[in-house]
């Protein structure tokens, strides 16, 4: 079996179990929650000058998932009955100017700090009660396991260098305990709540996805995310879209679909059927090496439903 890929930054396993800082506790037996202290917050640290720079880190994640195919396959995820959360509208609209893909208000770049490093991932506004909660991968906040990140920000809609609703700062980070305790790429999901810029939420700013949750497999999917890896350059949203299969090797529940999209498009969002206005149900994980074309992303079962309900409250 060939070697596996991210498709975002993150940190190799074995970090410290917390941040500096760190405070909170977990939720539930599947949700590890952490309060970002303010100091630890994005403020000014995100320049266009390091947004650039940041990394993909796509090598980084080889750590949590076994080297051999033959490997153990990850538990199953626990079954739940279906659930589905409605999308929320934006109250205005505003639609940025293009060069290639058009960017989606609700979608953009996730930008993070972890142990020194900065890294670059996608993510996605999703529907919530609080209405400023981020999907994105679980090692995009989190060091799988280990330290969650700092200085971690959300920036929708960006194009070019472009950030036409400004820079949203997390607040509060999410991850599964099986992903931040203990690196199980099958829950490889996260999700933030974000502070206003402006005063407005961000479901009013950009609108949100709804969500499901416990769907069936082999879906059809469209994937968004910004590839930075060659040969793309992270400066434009791209988009994938296909019918989902299994993990060729058995070592994830996670799905796969046709998909060249690079390090940098880690967290970026599925949808289910064509566009990007379906229900979300995925979010861009990892690759492998000896698999061309295919991007895989975690099943959406009860797991990562219950940390969804933590940081959508």
């Amino acid at each position: 079996m060939g070697a596996l890929f991210a498709t975002g930054g993150l940190l190799a396993a074995g970090g410290a179990s917390a941040a500096d800082g760190a405070t909170g506790s977990p939720e539930t037996s599947d949700v590890e929650r952490w309060v970002v202290p303010q100091t630890l917050q994005g403020g000014e640290y995100w320049t266009p000058e390091r947004m650039r720079a940041a990394t993909p880190g796509d090598v980084l994640v080889r750590d949590n998932v076994a080297a051999e195919s033959g490997a153990a396959a990850s538990k199953s995820p626990a079954g739940g009955s279906p659930s589905e959360v409605p999308a929320q509208s934006a109250d205005r609209q505003v639609a940025p100017a293009a060069a290639q893909e058009a960017p989606i208000d609700h979608i953009g770049k996730v930008f993070f700090t972890l142990q020194g490093t900065d890294y670059v991932c996608s993510g996605n506004a999703i529907a919530a009660a609080n209405e400023n909660t981020i999907a994105t991968a679980g090692h995009c906040l989190n060091a799988g396991p280990g330290a969650f990140a700092s200085r971690l920000t959300f920036v929708p809609a960006y194009e070019n260098g472009a950030a036409p609703f400004g820079q949203w700062d997390a607040t509060e980070l999410y991850a599964p305990t099986q992903w931040s305790s203990g690196g199980d790429i099958t829950y490889d999901t996260g999700f933030a709540i974000v502070a206003s810029p402006t005063g407005s939420t961000l479901s009013d700013t950009v609108g949100a996805s709804g969500a499901s949750f416990n769907s069936g497999r082999g879906l059809n999917y469209t994937a968004y995310g910004y590839p930075a890896g060659a040969p793309f350059n992270g400066e434009t949203l791209q988009s994938c879209t296909g019918s989902a299969t299994a993990d060729p090797y058995g070592q994830s529940e996670s799905q796969g679909i046709p998909c060249d999209m690079t390090g940098g498009s880690s967290g970026g969002p599925w949808f289910v059927g064509g566009g990007a206005g379906g229900l979300q149900n995925s979010v861009n994980s990892f690759g492998y090496n000896n698999v061309p074309d295919t991007m895989f992303g975690p099943y959406w079962g009860s797991v990562i439903e219950n940390v969804y309900d933590a940081a959508s409250a």
